[in-house]
This record gives structure tokens, C-alpha cells and sequence, in this order.
């Protein structure tokens, strides 16, 4: 058996690390030059724009890379700079373009308010008619409009707790629920598994739902009213049976982004029963499965009701716009409940505070009816089709991610999908692939592929065969290139 110098080993290490620096200042010239625009463009207005995203991936060995791709103009499912690149997009409005860019009758929608003007102050002609079509297609009994999905969250924990007179509210692990202080909160310390025997599960369970605030700004307070529980876990069902009487809400992302593997149907349905028997208000929060994942939202993927949930994003058709849609026995808290002429009715239910001077904005609501108009005449075939082909499109990343012995998985929900990692993967071996997985967006984004962040993205009814296959071999391409490189170990 043949012995290897330790000063061997160090000139292999020489090497590799000499060929990742090459690689690397290779992708900084191509991606930087080709994207020359977008990056004057960051760097002009840093000093007076304040953007978190423009920081939320820095790295000090990419730090030449961290700008964002300027928008130029859009149409179906391509993108163009400002250098006149063109991308397949992935991103899709983080999920509101379920159509694609710039659908046709939505921009003569829009042409066609502005031709009537913007008025703000009187009601929006066609609010009415928008709240009865989410009501008919999600089941809904009221709607009420914001202008943000942070916003509408933010009022459905509202109603919740003026409806029920109580002030704590459970939320889950990995859940997204905008930026109200309220929900930015977090399980910082937890008990490990191994105490379950001494301890008990459920003493376990509520130990680690103690919540505390995610970032600086937050009140430490506002944590004290939050429990902050593991999602799809039987011992967060135990926690909330043990604080009933003082939970008014549980909050749901009922599948979440950053877990789109974890679908824990039976858990909902548990939770469903277990809130319903205790007064205590299901949140759906529906920004991104809501209209996308079925025509009904995630509530009618599961079998499940919520009392209230909350949309966005598909619904504006690209405009800003907040749902909160609900029984009557919450939403009648905005407006006193119903009421007729020509009687002695009046508002009947102590109101709650809510206002918006953009709420129900005319262009908003405008975009609003024509998408919403429009997925109720193509039906569920709509949704179902596009589900099929994201899974279909996942089933091929996924083979060509195993041929490339990575650990790392596409997992999809409906037709958004996002990378995990494998369940048997070493944390060594993960902990070794970062970086190249960090320089695999650049080098998508490189080949003219828009993905998000995390590097998962939305399919739209616009994406061809073609932008499949490109999205396809820009990965492949990309892969080989950093197993070259000794980023990741060769196939």
C-alpha cells in the first residue's frame, strides 16, 4: 500500500484550491462583464437606496457578484437587463405571475382603468365584484382588501383576537408571514430528543415553543404572546390542547417554502379539529398557494377549512395587493357585520381597527377581476396541468442530480418548487458543497437562468418545453463546471 508525504498532500491542496480561485475570477469576469449595467447600477445608489436584498447573499470571496439583475422589460416567461440579456425566469413575482409576464387582457385591464383614472376616496367600482369571486372560488363567507400579504396577516391576527378576546397566538417553525413584528419571532434554545424519556415529549414540546424576537427592532415583549412550534410535529398539537383557553390563533403556512417536502395533511387536519373544539381561529396563510396550488388554495388541496386565511400575490396579477378572506364571525369585526336599507338593521359586532388610504386601489382591484375572471373560466384543469408538468420537470432535476452524486434534492408543492437535502446526507459532506452551491445560482444566473435565492423558483403557464430544457441543461452545464473546478466531487 502506498504511503502518501504529508508534502504531497499539501501540493494536491495547492492545486485544488489554485483551480476553485481560477474558476472563480473566471465566472467574477463573465458574470461581471456581461451584467456590467445592473452593477453600476447597485453601486450608484447604495449610498441613498436602502435594499436588503442586495445584501441578504453577500460573501466576501463573491462580493464583485452581489448586485441585483435590473429589470428591463418582461413578457410570457423571459426577462431582459438593462444590458438586453435575456433570461428564462424562475422567479415569476416570487409567485405572483402564475401566467407568466405581462398576460395580455390584464394589461388592457390595467390600460383600461387608467384611461378611467385612479380615484381614491370613493369605493372602487369593481371591489364588490372581486370579493364575490374569491368568495365563491375559495368558499369563503367575507373579503376584505390590504395592499401587502404582510399587512393581511397582520389584520387576520387582529380579528382573531378581537373576535375570541384572547391575546397568544402559535406560529411554526420555517414559516414566512411577512414582516409585522408579531410574527418575527423565533425558537432560539431547544431541550434535546434525548431528554424525551426523563421529561416527556409534551414537556419537550413546550419547553422549545418559548419564542423570542428575530432581529433587532422587536420587542421582547411581543414574543411573550407567541408560541413558536414544530410544524407537522403530534407534540405542537399537545401544546396548543395545553394553552386553549389563552390561544386565539394558530397561524399555518400550510406548506411551507422553505420545507416544500414537509405536506402534513393528516397534522392539519388534527390541528383543524383540535382549534374547531377549542375556539381558537386556523389561519391559512395562502400567499403562495393560494390559486396556484388549486383553484380552491391549499384549504381545498387538504380538506381543509380555515377560519380566515390570507392571499396575495397570484390574485394582483403582478399589482400589490393583501386578501383576508374568512368567516363572517371575523371579518364582520372590520365593518360591524350586515346590515340593509330600508329597515332597522345596524351593525350589530364591535368593530376592530383597519385602514388603508391604497387599500382596494383601483389598478389593484382592476388586475384582480381580470385574473380572477379568468382562472375561474379555465377551471381546475388550470392548476392541475401546470402541477403535473413542475413534477415532471422536478423528476428530471432530480435524476440528474443523483447521476451527479449530490446530495441535494428539488422537492415541489404545486408548481413552485425549491432545493432540499437529502434526509441521509452527512452535514460534513454538505458543509463542503457550500460554496459551490452558493457559485451554482451565479453560474445559472450566467447562462440566463433567474432563480430565487435559495435557488427555486415558480413554473408559470407561460414556461415552453424549451425554457424546461434550458433550465435543464444550464444546471447540468453548470454542475460539470464546478466539479472541474473540485467544487463538488466528480460524478
Amino acid at each position: 500500500m502506498a504511503i502518501v508525504s504529508e508534502q504531497t498532500v499539501q501540493v494536491i491542496q495547492k492545486e485544488a484550491l489554485s483551480s476553485q480561485q481560477r474558476h472563480l475570477a473566471a465566472l467574477m469576469e463573465s458574470y461581471t462583464k456581461r451584467t456590467k449595467t445592473s452593477k453600476a447600477n447597485a453601486q450608484a445608489h447604495r449610498q441613498v437606496l436602502a435594499d436588503p436584498r442586495l445584501s441578504e447573499w453577500f460573501d466576501p470571496s463573491t462580493k464583485e457578484m452581489c448586485y441585483l439583475i435590473v429589470g428591463a422589460r418582461s413578457q410570457g416567461s423571459r426577462i431582459w437587463d438593462v444590458d438586453d440579456n435575456e433570461y428564462v425566469d424562475m422567479i415569476m413575482g416570487f409567485g405572483a405571475n402564475l401566467l407568466g409576464h405581462n398576460p395580455a387582457f390584464v394589461k388592457e385591464a390595467l390600460q383600461a382603468q387608467l384611461e378611467k383614472g385612479i380615484q381614491l376616496g370613493p369605493q372602487a367600482e369593481f371591489a364588490g365584484e372581486v370579493a364575490e369571486l374569491i368568495s365563491e372560488l375559495t368558499g369563503m363567507e367575507r373579503v376584505a382588501f390590504s395592499n401587502t400579504g404582510t399587512e393581511a396577516v397582520m389584520t387576520a391576527i387582529r380579528l382573531a383576537r378581537s373576535a375570541t378576546q384572547r391575546s397568544k397566538i402559535a406560529v411554526f417553525t420555517n414559516s414566512y408571514h411577512g414582516h409585522a413584528d408579531g410574527v418575527l419571532v423565533e425558537a432560539r434554545f431547544k431541550l434535546p430528543q434525548i431528554l424525551e424519556k426523563l421529561i416527556g415529549k409534551a414537556a419537550i414540546a413546550r419547553f422549545n415553543a418559548r419564542s423570542f424576537p428575530m432581529a433587532s427592532g422587536i420587542p421582547t415583549a411581543i414574543a411573550k404572546d407567541v408560541l413558536v412550534l414544530e410544524y407537522g410535529n403530534p407534540g405542537s398539537l399537545q401544546v396548543i390542547q395545553a394553552n386553549r383557553r389563552q390561544l386565539a390563533a394558530v397561524l399555518v403556512e400550510p406548506i411551507q417554502s422553505q420545507q416544500p417536502d414537509l405536506q402534513p395533511k393528516a397534522f392539519l387536519q388534527h390541528l383543524r379539529q383540535l382549534t374547531q373544539d377549542s375556539g381558537i381561529a386556523l389561519i391559512f396563510d395562502e400567499m403562495i398557494t393560494g390559486f396556484r396550488l388549486h383553484l380552491g388554495g391549499a384549504q381545498a388541496w387538504f380538506g381543509v377549512n380555515a377560519d380566515i386565511a390570507t392571499y396575495g400575490k397570484v390574485v394582483g396579477g403582478g399589482m400589490p395587493i393583501g386578501v383576508i378572506a374568512g368567516k363572517a364571525t371575523y371579518l364582520d369585526k372590520i365593518d360591524g357585520g350586515m346590515w340593509s336599507y330600508g329597515d332597522a338593521s345596524c351593525p350589530q359586532v364591535e368593530k376592530t381597527f383597519f385602514a388603508g388610504t391604497h387599500c382596494k386601489h383601483p389598478l389593484s382591484i382592476a388586475a384582480a377581476r381580470a385574473i380572477l375572471q379568468y382562472l375561474k373560466h379555465q377551471g381546475p384543469t388550470l392548476q392541475d396541468r401546470l402541477n403535473q408538468r413542475t413534477s415532471s420537470f422536478v423528476e428530471r432535476l432530480n435524476a440528474d442530480l443523483e447521476t451527479h452524486s449530490l446530495p441535494v434534492r428539488m422537492a415541489n408543492f404545486g408548481s413552485f418548487f425549491s432545493p432540499v437535502f437529502c434526509k441521509d446526507a452527512d452535514p460534513t459532506t454538505i458543509f463542503s458543497l457550500m460554496a459551490g452551491l452558493d457559485l451554482l445560482r451565479y453560474h445559472l444566473c450566467d447562462r440566463g437562468i433567474l432563480l430565487r435565492g435559495e435557488g427555486g423558483g415558480f413554473l408559470s403557464t407561460a414556461h415552453t418545453d424549451e425554457d424546461i430544457n434550458c433550465m435543464i441543461q444550464a444546471m447540468n452545464g453548470s454542475i460539470a463546471e464546478l466539479q472541474k473546478a473540485g467544487f463538488f466531487p466528480n460524478s
